[in-house]
């Protein structure tokens, strides 16, 4: 029988709301596993507990009117550069050790608003992997070493590595992560889980230490399709429709196969089997060409990310203020505070002036617009696009992104399949269906 700790979301949810459990008795099964394994001598995901989170559980079970929530009593992890009120909020870094946040981000409020239990914080690559080069993912000054709960050897993906991984060891019901270039699908892909990463602009940044406003964003990760829209739909702040995955055979979906000479034969061959299925019921693949957009995507992030990261610190009570005061305050004990460098925040504080005011920054906005025009005048006529090889193309002009899982890998650790498209619901609808398809994935034996 699977463990409460490894069940979907969804599942939980009815427990609770029947009754079957407690929103107290949930939340200490969380606290026992996260201590158990979620620890600095486990997979080190947790950055910090919120000591109100029985408490918060026990006013749930209390409120008989609670019960109608969409996530009630449902026990929430959040990266660690989203703000909780009461709770530090440091991006991963020792220069923000001291910082705790004074209210809720938006998205945290909503959370709390539908019923969910914050559970406390996850760890996460050190500036959501805008630091330096060759940063090793999930590592962070102030965190340490994420570690992948299938094995300690894999990649734990970035930058929201303890999110993912803290869905992946039974940590929590639901994470939520930010997601500027693959830091929400990417960290699922490796870690067995599902990652959703809204369209820019779906969800309020407010509250959330950014690379990039125009780019960022705050997802879910969870552990199928079904949990990933379950918790979308109460954050949202709109209506959005319930789940209705498509019949395969009504399913259109492009494979974009750029760069797919440089994925594995194995990979490929998971990918083919699933594209087989669908077509064996009837759905219809067409092959595309959606390259990566790279230069486009890091000459907005690189001049917009020392005035958005001020802004951010501006109106906080971060002990500094100025990307210069951060660098600093790193190269005054460079081998314990920066052990891999601050490379890339020494570019983006030389190159930008911190007013938006480059030729090139408006040039690049400018650019992705037209590339945005063009790929959703391609996209369509498509419920999803499957990327085979690597492309940066929807993070470069905000769509949206999600990973189902996909099957094992030999070497007994997870593979997932990341889609994008033109419009939420049919993206998500479409996951859904395939998912079904998928031969998928087993927790890690932790």
């Amino acid at each position: 029988m699977t463990p409460i700790y490894h069940q979907p979301a969804h599942l939980l949810y009815e427990k609770l709301v029947s009754g079957e459990m407690t929103c107290v008795s949930l939340v200490k099964i969380y606290l026992d596993r996260i201590e158990a394994v979620g620890g600095k001598n486990g997979v080190n995901a947790i950055a910090e507990i919120d000591e109100t989170a029985l408490e918060q559980a026990r006013a749930l079970d209390m409120n008989p009117d609670a019960r109608v929530l969409p996530l009630f009593g449902l026990p929430v992890l959040i990266k660690d550069n989203i703000d909780v009120k009461g709770l530090h909020t440091t991006a991963g870094s020792v220069a923000l050790k001291e910082h705790i946040a004074k209210k809720d981000a938006p998205v945290v409020q909503r959370l709390r608003q539908s019923g969910a239990v914050i559970l406390g914080k996850t760890n996460m690559t050190e500036f959501a992997n805008y630091m330096t080069d060759d940063l090793p993912n999930g590592f962070s000054s102030r965190g340490g070493q994420v570690i992948n709960a299938y094995h300690p050897n894999m990649d734990p993906g970035g930058s929201s590595t303890g999110s993912a991984v803290a869905v992946s060891a039974g940590l929590c019901a639901f994470a939520i992560g930010t997601d500027t270039c693959f830091s929400i699908v990417g960290c699922a892909a490796q870690n067995g889980v599902t990652g959703f990463k809204p369209a820019g602009g779906s969800l309020p940044g407010d509250g959330i230490i950014p690379i990039c406003f125009a780019l960022d964003t705050a997802g879910p990760l969870t552990r199928d399709v079904m949990d990933a829209h379950m918790v979308y739909s109460a954050i949202a702040g709109r209506k959005i429709s319930p789940l209705s995955p498509a019949p395969v055979k009504d399913l259109k979906i492009a494979i974009n196969t750029y760069n797919r000479d440089q994925v594995s034969k194995e990979q490929l061959a998971r990918y083919e089997s699933l594209l087989n299925a669908l077509k064996n019921e009837g759905g219809k693949v067409t092959e595309i060409n959606q390259p990566p957009t790279t230069v486009t995507r890091r000459n907005v992030m690189r001049y917009a990310f020392k005035h958005d990261l001020e802004a951010y610190l501006h109106a906080s009570d971060a002990p500094r203020k100025t990307l210069s005061e951060i660098i600093d305050y790193y190269n005054e004990a460079s081998e314990t505070r920066a052990p891999y460098g601050v490379t890339v925040l020494q570019m983006a504080k030389d190159v930008a002036t911190g007013y938006l005011d480059e030729p090139a920054y408006r040039e690049a906005l400018k650019e992705r617009e037209e590339i945005k025009a063009k790929i959703v005048k391609e996209l369509a006529s498509f419920d999803a696009c499957l990327m085979t090889g690597h492309t940066d193309v929807m993070h470069t002009i905000n769509l949206p992104s999600i990973t189902i899982n996909l099957a094992m890998a030999e070497d007994g650790t997870p593979r997932g399949a990341i889609l994008y498209g033109s419009d939420e619901e049919r993206l998500l609808n479409a996951a859904a269906a395939l998912e079904r398809l998928a031969p998928g994935v087993v927790a890690p034996n932790l």
